[in-house]
């Protein structure tokens, strides 16, 4: 048995890790370094899927901390809209978005999520950083979130993996899909 990639009959234990980026504390109120080597491996041993966003120049070290390159994939984030900045070319136009999976849910006929996603960035939401509405919804589709499972949101910051986590989970129970006017509506909201 692969107890690396194991079946998840019942609910499961999913998170989400949106921390400031190594060395950018300084943009948020808290002005405070996360260990991230030390948050990797809580999300290695306590939950069965979880991802954590992290920047670019980051990747290498995040994927080089001990039991964690050979068992996590790399997912992007790529930012049709993003924010250009002086004196530096080329662009940050996309974010790594570390993973594991480790208890799989979906079959042959369950539909095939890309290990991608192309969502412009939110501006003005009052922090750095915030993600977007549609970008929570592929996340969700990407860890395999269901109705009864606990989610946990690591790091809050706008509440908008919250809410729209609250929104996946409707769309979820009633089997429909969630117009993108309704997705557009949230995003303008937070």
């Amino acid at each position: 048995m692969d107890f690396n990639n194991l079946p998840a009959k019942d609910k499961i234990k999913i998170a989400y890790a949106d921390p400031p980026y190594m060395g950018c504390s300084s943009y948020y109120p808290e002005h405070q370094e996360v260990d991230h080597k030390k948050l990797l491996l809580d999300l290695m041993w306590n939950y069965d899927n979880w991802a954590l966003s992290c920047s670019s120049p980051s990747l290498g070290y995040l994927l080089n901390v001990p039991f964690v390159k050979d068992l996590v994939r790399v997912a992007a984030w790529v930012k049709p809209f993003c924010s250009f900045k002086p004196n530096v070319n080329p662009a940050y136009a996309w974010e790594p978005v570390i993973f594991r999976i480790k208890k799989q849910r979906l079959t042959r006929a369950d539909k095939t999520v890309r290990d991608w996603v192309s969502v412009g960035i939110t501006l003005q939401k009052g922090l750095v950083g915030a993600k977007p509405p549609a970008f929570c919804f592929w996340l969700f589709d990407l860890l395999q979130v269901q109705k009864d499972d606990e989610f946990y949101d690591l790091y809050p910051g706008t509440s908008i993996v919250t809410k729209s986590l609250e929104l996946y989970r409707k769309q979820s129970v009633m089997q429909l899909e969630i117009p993108k006017e309704e997705i557009k509506q949230l995003a303008q909201e937070i």
